[in-house]
């Protein structure tokens, strides 16, 4: 499902951002080192435009595509055999309630503040997108993070070797503005490409247990009050790492890399270490 979009003020310096790297890379970086012309220019230019436009096309992805909506029929079936779990508030035991929604909410489902809504599977809201990370997008948002780090650091080490190259006497003429472009884009891609090195690996983290932000921290209260009470926490929907890598990325290992979600299913029910645990004893 797609949304409106709007350009916000984050989402503008982004776009700025993956412009400047792109052109700087490809006419400056790679022309100084290579040369265009060559046929190693040619290559890094072809591998880098690639890496370019799959980091743009996740990312407008996931500003486009609508995170998740919970359905305005939506009612928890407590007598369904199917589906064991049903999240319930911290006080009371009563099943989740939205009350600004004047909704149920289903299992990993959070009300976010900024868009007013309960989102599906909500991870977080991130003002570098405008927009919710959730069940529909959460595996394109993950791919951007992916290319952009990989564009981030080919960027730097292509940025590195063009300065081991002697300029031509007609380059030094001109030096300035290239020295100016040479500056900022060092400054833009050493912070860029270690933030975006973190969250990524945040991200592997969540993946490998089929956790969101915000089951984490609320997962860290859990184990933190089971073990005061002398049990043992462990969350409900990890299923063993691999099948949480095909649960978010795809069943098919070849489609892992592509900017698509179309396995996702409903995002109203996900399948628990219990349903697993009932279908290894069958």
């Amino acid at each position: 499902m797609k949304r409106g979009f709007t350009i916000s003020p984050p989402v503008a310096v982004v776009v700025l951002a993956i412009s400047f790297i792109y052109f700087s890379t490809v006419f400056i970086f790679i022309d100084r080192w290579f040369g265009l012309i060559t046929s190693p220019g040619i290559m890094n230019a072809v591998v880098f435009t690639a890496v370019a436009l799959m980091c743009i096309t996740s990312y407008a992805l996931a500003i486009l595509t609508d995170p998740g909506r919970v359905p305005s029929t939506y009612m928890p079936d407590i007598e369904d055999s199917e589906n064991p779990i049903h999240e319930i508030k911290r006080k009371g035991g009563d099943l989740r309630y939205c009350q600004k929604c004047s909704q149920y909410k289903p299992p990993r489902a959070h009300h976010c503040r900024v868009c007013k809504r309960c989102i599906l599977r909500m991870d977080h809201h991130c003002i570098w997108i405008n927009n919710c990370v959730g069940h529909e997008n959460y595996k394109v948002f993950f791919m951007f993070v992916v290319y952009a780090v990989v564009a981030c650091i080919y960027s730097l080490v292509l940025l590195i070797g063009s300065l081991t190259i002697d300029p031509p006497s007609d380059e030094q003429e001109v030096g300035g503005p290239f020295r100016t472009i040479y500056i900022v884009a060092g400054l833009l891609l050493l912070p860029l490409s270690m933030a975006l090195n973190v969250l990524l690996g945040w991200h592997i983290y969540l993946i490998l247990h089929n956790k969101t932000t915000i089951e984490y921290h609320e997962g860290v209260r859990a184990m933190w009050l089971a073990e005061k009470g002398g049990n043992v926490y462990s969350h409900p929907y990890d299923l063993g790492a691999f099948e949480n890598l095909t649960t978010i990325l795809g069943p098919n290992i070849l489609s892992w890399i592509c900017p698509m979600s179309r396995h996702n299913g409903s995002g109203l029910r996900f399948r628990t270490a219990y349903d697993k645990s009932i279908s290894a004893s069958i």
